[in-house]
């Protein structure tokens, strides 16, 4: 998905960037199959039993057990391709090693199991062994099969996590409407899962500027409940314009230790300094000044609306967004400065007396005219050069890796003009 698509549909746990790979047991599935659920349309249904033994989980401690049985009451043969997805209480996404998952088939055909994440969440599959991920079982007519599962928190699940909700369903239109099921499991210690909050304030001139090629943002963010991030926490702004072309020549700073910095970025996107690991409530709210600027090379040449997002994701690990504020604003390009006129010499006339011994006194007029005017602007907003390339590459999809934030560089305070002289 493009940076544009991504500002324009902020919700990116429903539309993350399609993987499909398996190494070592671990595979990361189409974002489809859970961010538009498309279980309903089949005949079968799921039931999970209680698991044993029924005690909340520690990190890194027992697992439990559970009963997994897919129905088929119609008269034919249908296909079933198991899936299950872990969806946490609390902020942090799950990372493949944050849950272990065990498929033992009990009235099955022998299974193998894989786990990965999806989506922002985690997940488990199970197919029949010796074939690819992916594929699936057959469940006879009027029949059933049935596995026995095994779930554990890994010794890093997040600590601002709280139970695990593990759903199960299909990665087809198999199910009859309903015909899903679910299980929730306690974690110990428990944790008072929160949220992590975060929006823009409106927009304003850039700081000591009123001209319209320049607007200042605040983004603010805060967590509460109880637990950190247990990683850095990477921010991206994301901008889209009417056509493609108009987030061309956007110049992004951000106010960095009362440093304008500006940020390194292409096509719109462009990575906000980092906020460090151990993140949580008590760190209290926190906001970054951000200024966007039509730069020099800024196709728009009349006034344009433009889409603004600023989404949050570890900067390691499951680096799908958990968070997301939305915003617009509108640009222009700054109105061309008008020369100051030059000012119409005044002549002066002074009496000199005449160096002739003359008895007659004549008073000759002589004409001055030295006026010099030297007129000093006020800030224009305007950034300035700082070597960093608006082309270089940055993140090509949202499970890439995120890219380090950019070379920084000093706000020009003002501009002035040159002297003029009549």
């Amino acid at each position: 998905m493009s940076a544009r698509t991504a500002v324009r549909r902020p919700a990116l746990a429903a539309g993350a960037t399609a993987l499909v790979a398996a190494v070592a047991g671990t595979v990361l599935m189409q974002p489809a199959a859970y961010a538009v659920p498309a279980a309903d349309g089949g005949t079968l249904k799921i039931t999970m039993g209680a698991p044993v033994p029924n005690t909340p989980l520690t990190r890194g401690g027992a697992a439990s057990t559970f009963e997994l049985t897919v129905t088929n009451p119609s008269d034919k043969a249908a296909p079933f391709h198991p899936w299950i997805h872990g969806l946490p209480a609390g902020p942090s996404r799950l990372r493949s090693q944050d849950v272990s998952f065990k498929v033992e088939a009990v009235d099955a055909p022998a299974t193998d199991a894989a786990v990965g994440q999806q989506g922002g969440g985690w997940q488990g599959l199970f197919h029949p062994r010796g074939k690819k991920i992916g594929d699936g079982f057959e469940v006879p007519a009027q029949g059933k099969l049935s596995w026995k599962v095994t779930v554990g928190l890994g010794k890093d699940y997040p600590t601002n996590n709280g139970d695990l909700k593990m759903e199960a369903s299909t990665q087809a239109r198999e199910l009859a409407p309903g015909g899903g099921a679910s299980l929730t499991f306690a974690t110990d210690p428990a944790v008072k899962a929160g949220k992590f909050t975060t929006a823009f304030d409106p927009a304003t001139p850039c700081e000591g500027s009123t001209d319209t090629d320049c607007r200042e943002l605040n983004l603010k963010y805060h967590a509460d409940g109880e637990g950190t991030f247990d990683t850095e926490l990477a921010t991206f702004l994301r901008i889209g314009g009417p056509k493609p072309a108009d987030t061309d020549g956007l110049e992004v700073r951000a106010r960095v230790d009362g440093t304008w910095r500006q940020l390194k970025g292409e096509s719109g996107s462009f990575e906000l300094p980092r906020t460090g690991k151990g993140f949580g409530a008590a760190s209290g709210e926190r906001s970054v000044r951000l200024q966007v600027k039509l730069g020099p090379k800024a196709k728009p040449a009349q006034r344009t609306e433009f889409d603004v997002a600023a989404e949050f994701g570890h900067a390691e690990g499951n680096k799908v967004p958990f968070a997301s504020a939305v915003t617009k604003i509108e640009l222009a390009a700054a109105a061309p400065a008008s020369p100051s006129p030059s000012p119409t010499p005044k002549a002066s006339t002074s009496a000199s007396p005449s160096p002739s011994p003359s008895p007659s006194t004549t008073a000759t007029a002589t004409a001055t005219a030295a006026t010099t005017t030297t007129t000093t602007g006020g800030s224009s907003g305007s950034l300035a050069a700082t070597g960093a390339d608006s082309r270089t590459g940055l993140f090509a999809a949202l499970s890439a890796a995120l890219i380090a934030a950019g070379g920084a560089a000093a706000w020009l305070g003002a501009r002035r003009r040159k002297a003029t002289q009549s």
